[in-house]
């Protein structure tokens, strides 16, 4: 059965391109029509032929080649029309060289061209060598991407081509034929929400000089944010302190204070169909922050600490008909605690991390549980944060639809 919808599949050159053909078997087993694009130096690894017997179309490797004898292409500018009739772009593999060509909105061939024209949901599969993937400017050149709506499969890790062993593989055809399926099927199911999120860590004052807090750096909940946006949630994001831009389309709320984020949430709890506290709330402060700064000459200070207000607890307790996702950050007894989290608090699903390692807080990758209030556990391995909060939107929908059944 046919989905009905073409794939312009870019084939871009790094020696994963031979892995293209059955990524279009894939695609095509799913019911997909795919125009390939190939860059010039993806021909030298596969040849044009392969995938034009996969795809049953011609396959361009030019963006000055005489295109007339192509009766599916009858525009003289065929980066545009190409870009038009194609629901989805995918770049399969994108090397470091194509991702930093996208970034930077660079058009020096038809892949690039097309890339600029094209409007729709755009995935990239990235693959290279470990040192090129790490390089702070692959790093920044997928930022900037995701930035503008950009779905990125996850490189494996493996010994790869150059002999090196790490992170750098193309993914497998079935992942990459999901985020195709999910990035087509996702745009707008969130559409009528309203998402509350909160975000980022909470500083509470010692004095006017410091404060107590954690490591939050807010990714996670952005993160969150962004993906609700994308799925055509409004979205009211109320942010700790923390160095991150506004995901486009987010209406965001600067506090600093843990009362400040309580009160706040509650305040605006009544907009929202959805909330989900991703906030690492700092659990104490001080219950009377010197209005000076203490001087290291007075000896250490004497500090007293109240619990700052339970901003899930207060938010489920209002709940009504809302969705309330919980976070749970934990350095051991994951699965208990977040266990022990889901009925104290009464929401309706936990989101429990890990933290303390090389996922979790300050880093771009995230790894976890997902418990929901009706026994369901969803284990998340080591993923981006962006890739994550995909997941936990994936549950939530399926849970409120199916609440709603």
């Amino acid at each position: 059965m046919s989905n009905e919808k073409t794939i312009l599949l870019g084939v871009s050159g790094g020696i994963a391109a031979y892995k293209s053909a059955e990524l279009v078997r894939a695609l095509r087993s799913d019911g997909y029509r795919v125009q390939a694009v190939m860059t010039r130096a993806a021909t030298k690894f596969i040849t044009p032929l392969t995938l034009a017997s996969l795809t049953g179309n011609r396959v361009i490797t030019d963006l000055f080649a005489d295109l007339s004898a192509d009766e599916t292409l009858t525009s003289s500018v065929a980066h545009i029309e190409v870009a038009q009739a194609s629901d989805l772009m995918l770049v399969a593999p994108a090397t470091a060289d194509i991702l930093a060509k996208f970034a930077l909105g660079l058009a020096d061939d038809f892949l690039s061209t097309a890339h600029l024209a094209f409007t729709g949901p755009l995935v990239l599969a990235p693959a290279m060598n470990t040192r090129m993937w790490e390089h702070p400017a692959t790093r920044e050149n997928l930022a900037v991407l995701r930035s503008r709506g950009a779905v990125v499969v996850e490189p494996g890790s493996g010994e790869l081509a150059c002999g090196t062993v790490g992170r750098g593989r193309l993914a497998d055809s079935e992942p990459i034929v999901a985020a195709v399926r999910d990035a087509l099927r996702f745009r707008g199911d969130m559409h009528g929400e309203c998402v509350l999120i909160t975000a980022g860590p909470t500083r509470e004052a010692l004095d006017p000089v410091r404060y107590l807090s954690n490591r939050s750096s807010g990714r996670m909940g952005f993160a969150l944010a962004e993906e609700a946006a994308r799925r055509g949630a409004r979205v009211i994001l109320i942010a700790g302190p923390v160095a991150l831009p506004t995901p486009q389309g987010c209406e965001r709320v600067d506090v600093e204070s843990a009362q400040e984020m309580h009160d706040t949430a509650i305040e605006r709890l009544p907009d929202a169909s959805i909330a989900v506290m991703a906030a690492a709330v700092a659990d104490y402060r001080p219950s009377t922050p010197s209005g000076r700064k203490i001087k290291k000459r007075d000896g250490p200070p004497g500090i007293h600490l109240e619990e700052t207000p339970d901003i899930l607890r207060a938010v489920a307790q209002r709940k009504g008909s809302r969705f309330v996702i919980g976070f749970a950050a934990e350095t051991h007894d994951l699965e208990s605690n977040a266990r022990s989290k889901l009925r104290s608090k009464g929401c309706d699903l936990v989101v429990a991390n890990p933290v303390g390692g090389s996922t979790g807080f300050e880093t771009e990758f995230n790894q976890g549980l997902v418990l929901g209030a009706t026994g369901e556990v969803h284990r998340l391995e080591t993923m981006t944060k962006t890739s994550m909060a995909a997941r936990i939107f994936d549950f939530a929908v399926r849970y409120r639809r199916r609440a709603a059944a």
